[in-house]
């Protein structure tokens, strides 16, 4: 049984909308999001980066950023940039970029069913990241993005999603990435919360840190709530929930900022202890079970060598895991992805462009394009209760923040 809540969306009256949506928090350099709250004051970037009002010389803490966040959200509601609905609702959102179209619900989401393993995970996630992003949530009083979750879609769900986009939208806008952007409010909720509840699970697609950060939040205002009840804002979380079949994930890359040392030519024969390896043309890789690498301005295919006697099961034989276990750990000495300052992520929606850019100017050395991971491999993963390596999937398009915010 998976249990969603109708709630009242703090969100932007239909003239705003496409100047306060903005991309979530954690996809977008700081010098970016300098550049957008300088070129747009509406931007909900301000709540979720206001530190991109300082300049790159100050240095706010973070209690101060936090702050500040707090007195720009107070400054949206008191200046009708933000209104609250009067009425429960349950919202559907649609994103459509080209071909590539995904239709899901938003709603609240029980932190209870998530603590007992009815909305499935799949990364392990950085305290680092889930301590700020719990800050921030205690400190504006909302949920200010949305979880991405995925589900097997039911024909309940699918004929609900299809009546409700004949209605006519609240929004309906294309945002800078060229993505369109619609969404219905459904105040008739009680047909929605039944065929969800049909769903035996929901699965955490991207916002790890979120639903850690919402749950951790939970805990805290739980403690200093005497008259707690169960039934307060802050025991849901919001989120956007889309059919799998909908879903499009792109390569999670790789680079890697020194060679741990290394020649060249060690470099080589250490990655031929597992790999074949062999000049090649093709930036990103054709199939599952190959990857690209680019080094000093040309790229290599590597493939896993086929007669090694290695026994691959659901998750070592991702390709992530692969060249995790068998070339960034062994050979460049990255023990932990998640906490390593010499490796970092690129997401597929950049790039491999991105990629070469950043070798050719020297912020790193070498640089991995990917295959993608699948929705399949996702679900077989997460119904293991098992945890994939970190960074193995980038949703595409990304769900906007500022559209449809949760107060606790």
């Amino acid at each position: 049984m998976s249990t969603i809540k109708p709630f009242k969306a703090l969100r932007p009256p239909a003239d705003k909308a496409e100047f306060v949506a903005c991309v979530p928090y954690d996809v977008i350099y700081d010098s970016e999001v300098r550049e957008l709250i300088a070129d747009n004051s509406l931007s909900f970037l301000r709540v979720t980066r206001p530190e991109g009002e300082y300049s790159e010389a100050e240095k706010p803490s973070s209690e101060t950023v936090f702050e500040r966040a707090k007195q720009n959200l107070e400054e949206f509601i008191r200046s009708g940039v933000l209104v609250q609905d009067d009425e429960d609702a349950i919202y559907v959102y649609r994103l459509k970029d080209g071909d590539q179209s995904q239709t899901g619900v938003v709603a609240c989401c029980s932190i209870a069913e998530y603590d007992a393993g009815l909305i499935k995970k799949h990364e392990k996630t950085r305290p680092d990241k889930v301590a700020d992003r719990t800050a921030h949530m205690l400190a504006v009083g909302a949920q200010t993005g949305l979880i991405f979750l995925a589900f097997r879609n039911t024909d309940d769900i699918r004929g609900l999603i299809a009546d409700a986009v004949t209605g006519e939208p609240i929004y309906h806008f294309t945002c800078p990435q060229n993505v369109e952007q619609t969404v219905w409010r459904m105040v008739y909720t009680d047909v929605w919360v039944e065929a969800f509840a049909e769903l035996p699970a929901l699965y955490v697609a991207d916002g790890h840190h979120r639903a850690e950060s919402a749950k951790l939040a939970r805990d805290k205002m739980r403690e200093a709530n005497t008259h707690h009840t169960g039934e307060e804002e802050y025991n849901f979380v919001i989120a956007g929930m889309f059919p799998s079949e909908d879903l499009n994930i792109l390569p999670y890359n790789r680079v890697v900022k020194d060679l741990n040392g290394l020649s060249r030519d060690e470099f080589f024969d250490k990655i031929r202890d597992y790999f074949l390896l062999v000049e090649s043309i093709d930036e990103t890789p054709d199939k599952r079970g190959e990857m690209s690498m680019y080094f000093e301005g040309a790229w290599y295919k590597l493939r896993f060598k086929p007669d090694h006697p290695v026994k691959f099961d659901a998750i070592t034989g991702l390709d992530v895991s692969i060249l995790q276990n068998y070339l960034l750990a062994p050979v460049l000495g990255i023990g932990d992805p998640r906490t390593d300052t010499r490796i970092a992520f690129v997401g597929g929606a950049r790039g491999t462009a991105e990629l070469k850019k950043m070798v050719d100017s020297g912020e790193a050395k070498v640089a991995f394009s990917m295959f993608r991971t699948t929705m399949d491999d996702l679900f077989a993963v997460s119904d293991m209760g098992e945890i994939m390596p970190p960074k193995s999937t980038w949703f595409e398009p990304k769900l906007k923040d500022g559209l449809l915010i949760h107060l606790i």
